[in-house]
């Protein structure tokens, strides 16, 4: 009776230190478990993030003052890069600018003489190029289209050509000239690198004798260069 109750005992004992065992090691696996979980977690979110700020696109630079086409009595200055479309571009261009993320600087000189940088960025080449068509296809109907908004005003556009840089640019020039005796100069680009499309104007008070279209051809080449 005596080896009997022992044994009981002793089986008793072996059995609660199985099961203690296996508590334990069961929780040591369901924390093993969660703390995979977790880790995957981590690992998931950190990859992710780190994805997004990698694939983040580096947007399109702008010229410099220094850049522009030299005045000279004035040294150009210029404004911080800015959202939207600025105003003097919409009457040669109108609405071709609308449903893209674009961006411009504006530049100035203490005289009559000003400038911008307008950037469009979409989503891939063949469109780049499909708008890139469609500016100049607006610009060469640029005079008519004036005329025919303001019976007081004569418009006058010029062809100076194509630059080999980047995708290519095109300059144009484009006088204008009101009833009462106004007139205005305008040198206009349209020039591509990729998916990233860039105009830039310049004008001042005056006729095509005036229009340094040498150093604007300069500073177009260097606009698409800088881009990407």
């Amino acid at each position: 009776m005596r080896t009997r109750k022992v044994h009981n005992t002793t089986a008793t004992a072996t059995t609660s230190a199985r099961a203690t065992s296996a508590t334990r090691a069961g929780l040591i696996t369901a924390l093993s478990a969660l703390t995979a979980l977790a880790a995957a977690g981590l690992a998931l979110a950190a990859p992710a993030d780190a994805t997004v700020k990698a694939s983040a696109p580096t947007p399109p630079k702008f010229l410099s003052a220094a850049e522009l086409p030299p005045h000279p009595s004035s040294a150009w200055t210029a404004d911080r890069v800015k959202d939207g479309v600025p105003d003097q571009l919409k009457s040669c261009f109108g609405t071709s600018f609308l449903g893209y993320d674009s961006r411009y600087r504006e530049f100035r000189t203490e005289l009559d003489t000003g400038a911008v940088q307008l950037t469009l960025v979409v989503a891939g080449d063949a469109k780049a190029k499909a708008l890139a068509e469609r500016l100049n296809k607006d610009m060469r109907s640029c005079a008519k289209r004036i005329e025919q908004a303001d019976p007081e005003v004569k418009a006058e556009s010029r062809d100076y050509g194509t630059l080999a840089v980047e995708e290519g640019a095109h300059v144009y020039g484009l006088h204008t000239e009101t009833s009462y005796g106004a007139t205005d100069i305008h040198l206009l680009s349209i020039g591509r690198d990729g998916r990233a499309v860039t105009v830039v104007e310049w004008g001042q008070l005056g006729d095509f004798k005036g229009a340094p279209v040498k150093a604007f051809k300069k500073t177009t080449t260097t606009a698409v260069k800088k881009l990407y």
